[in-house]
């Protein structure tokens, strides 16, 4: 008789997420552990519990969901889980916290719907956070020519210098987008801006993105709190043409990046040793329908 399926949630938060347990169990979880305020140095004891209770053979039964509102910490949790396995005793671990890489793999995978991302000009305004990161690195792997841009330029140059130790050979730069100028200087020739940014904080006018032109194919805004990110585009848009550009909202990606959730959430009960961080999400999301 096969294992149930059991799925150890860990988050960073005091409180587990409802909405990431309510994906899992929609996911067809059967049993799920949901585990609140895990910090690094005391998430090994919750790994052992995951790999000594079941053979080698029927690990793929059991695996790890990390989640929570702080992304950098969640990155540090799943080096720490890494670091608690060893030989074959491991089960699979899924890493999303804030839904930054399954909201990600979903936005870049509705702009490829439309636009050949190989050798194309990008633009990801909110560049520097969870989100706007995590576009920034698939686009890069995905040989797109990525320009960075924040409000701090400082911040952004950071973010490309750690980007391009990923990838590099990776076309990434910085571009400033404090005032309307640099904003203006940045969207010249740029078939795809992603927004992700702060919630409630417009960080493409209208008038501005209406000014570049038949250049602009694809416009996603990833902020489903008024004022939009990208101003004159809905939260429900799903492709919907404006101005010549595709656009997508918030929800209008929200969908996908459900999907995606879903299938990654299954994905880790096909093999024990599996490690799902962005782009292997992005991988699945573009295999999967989403």
């Amino acid at each position: 008789m096969p294992k149930s399926r059991v799925l150890l949630q860990v988050d960073t938060d005091p409180h587990p997420s409802v909405f990431d347990s309510v994906v899992a169990l929609d996911a067809g979880v059967d049993h799920l552990l949901r585990h609140g305020g895990v910090d690094p140095e005391g998430v090994r004891s919750l790994v052992h519990g995951c790999i000594f209770t079941r053979g080698p053979d029927e690990l793929k039964n059991t695996a790890i969901f990390i989640g929570g509102s702080d992304v950098a910490r969640g990155e540090e949790l799943l080096r720490q889980i890494q670091a608690a396995f060893f030989g074959p005793l491991r089960v699979s671990v899924l890493l999303d916290s804030n839904g930054a890489n399954t909201t990600a793999a979903a936005a870049v995978l509705a702009a490829s719907k439309h636009l050949e991302l190989a050798g194309g000009d990008a633009l990801v305004l909110g560049g520097t956070g969870p989100v706007g990161q995590r576009i920034a690195r698939l686009l890069a792997g995905a040989g797109a020519n990525v320009r960075v841009g924040s409000r701090q330029p400082e911040r952004a140059q950071s973010v490309v210098d750690e980007l391009l130790a990923r990838h590099p050979s990776g076309n990434l730069s910085a571009v400033a987008t404090g005032n309307r100028q640099d904003l203006a200087d940045a969207l010249s020739g740029v078939q795809v801006v992603f927004a992700a940014g702060a919630a409630g904080v417009t960080l493409l006018p209208s008038d501005i993105r209406k000014g570049a032109g038949g250049a602009l194919h694809v416009a996603i805004d990833l902020n489903a709190v008024p004022p939009l990110g990208i101003e004159g585009i809905d939260v429900m848009d799903r492709g919907a043409e404006r101005e010549g550009a595709k656009c997508y909202g918030a929800i209008g990606v929200g969908g996908a990046k459900m999907k995606i959730h879903k299938a990654a959430i299954r994905r880790l009960f096909e093999a024990h040793d599996l490690v799902l961080d962005a782009e292997e999400i992005y991988k699945l999301a573009t295999s999967s329908g989403a």
